[in-house]
């Protein structure tokens, strides 16, 4: 398979990217992945790239974007960080991508136990991981159950994944809150943003 060139991406749509990557999913579920020649795609992509997704995904190493959607070099900007939130810098990296680099397409793709979410449930405290975990403490707040606060920590599994989609849908709401650039482009059809969980137990990613 070839890389993706500017006509390609042309003719994706904003539809057709999110279309491209569940497809991807559900190969990469059914052990059908697309034979690449990534040496090739790393030789096409030498002068120029156009993807046509952006992804923000956690660091975890379970996640790892161009192999949960099945894609290849040039296909998708990778944006990783802990708990997928997003700061300024972050959000520049999606304009750059969307508005300069043409991709169609914007995914906020959170994950089931994730380390990160457990950590903001729990209210931890370790240097610098302590202010990155209170972006995530939003989304702890905003699920309401359950109440008790003994059953409101990473020993519930079912509230820490609460917790982590909650903090996706939150996080697409900063996106469009906090860049106008981005979301004069979806007001426009130019590009979408949507959210999905991954279940690092079965691979197959969940969209909200």
């Amino acid at each position: 398979m070839n890389a993706q060139t500017k006509a390609s991406q042309d003719a994706i749509s904003p539809a057709k990217a999110l279309e491209l990557l569940k497809e991807g999913n559900q190969r990469f579920t059914a052990k059908q992945q697309v034979e690449r020649d990534l040496n090739l795609q790393v030789e096409q992509t030498s002068t120029g790239q156009f993807p046509f997704a952006t992804v923000l995904s956690c660091i975890d190493s379970r996640v790892p974007a161009e192999l949960v959607f099945d894609q290849g070099i040039g296909d998708i900007f990778s944006v990783r960080i802990a708990g997928n939130f997003v700061n300024s810098d972050i959000l520049g990296s999606m304009e750059f991508a969307s508005k300069l680099a043409g991709t169609k397409l914007i995914l906020v793709l959170g994950h089931t136990a994730c380390g990160a979410v457990k950590g903001a449930c729990d209210h931890a405290e370790l240097g610098n991981l302590t202010g990155m975990l209170d972006k995530i403490a939003p989304a702890v707040d905003a699920v309401t159950e359950p109440a008790a606060a003994a059953d409101r920590t990473s020993a519930n599994i079912d509230f820490v994944n609460a917790v982590g989609a909650k903090n996706v849908t939150l996080t697409i709401e900063r996106i469009r809150e906090e860049s106008p650039v981005l979301a004069e482009m979806e007001q426009a059809g130019e590009i979408q943003i949507v959210g999905g969980m991954y279940d690092i137990a079965t691979g197959q990613v969940s969209f909200l």
